[in-house]
């Protein structure tokens, strides 16, 4: 038996899918959030690492369907289901869409991190899919770490340690 755990890392503007035992992880989210949808029943887990809310603030051109909130979402949930996901089985946590700068004026185009969360429920409820844990908003960073096997996401925070979800 292989007790090596493999861990898949994400990338910004980034997603990927874990089976069994392997984990995954992303850093660096900030204003980012980090969307894990899993199906634990069949051990398996996505993670995207979603930039902004919305594609429509794309350039013309190649778009990053990761980078989105509503393209990295659906996509996401399309390869689980591709590799054996059940759609009536996926649950989601989230972490992440820290306010990580203070602006003078409160245009609502510098609350990146709150859009981003706001974005990514919008999404998951759309696809019904339930909200089940989340650690979201402050001003911290954070890397986060998905088991599949046991459902545990791991959240790391700047100056405030670990936390399991």
């Amino acid at each position: 038996m292989n007790d090596c755990v493999q861990v898949v890392k994400v990338g910004i503007a980034d997603m990927n899918i874990v089976k069994g035992s392997d984990h995954i992880r992303t850093s660096g989210l900030g204003s980012c959030v980090g969307v894990v949808v899993y199906d634990q029943s069949r051990e398996i887990a996505g993670l995207a690492h979603v930039m902004l809310p919305d594609s429509s603030l794309a350039k013309a051109g190649s778009m990053n369907i990761a980078k989105y909130a509503d393209t990295a979402v659906k996509e996401l949930v399309n390869r689980l289901i591709k590799v054996g996901a059940k759609q009536m089985a996926l649950k989601a946590k989230i972490a992440g869409g820290a306010q990580m700068f203070q602006f003078a004026n409160s245009n609502d185009m510098m609350r990146i991190g709150p859009r981003n969360v706001e974005a990514v429920k919008k999404e998951l409820s759309a696809l019904n899919i339930s909200l089940v844990a989340e650690d979201v908003g402050g001003n911290s960073g954070r890397t986060i770490e998905f088991d599949p096997k046991t459902g545990i996401l791991n959240i790391r925070t700047v100056n405030k340690g670990v936390r399991e979800l």
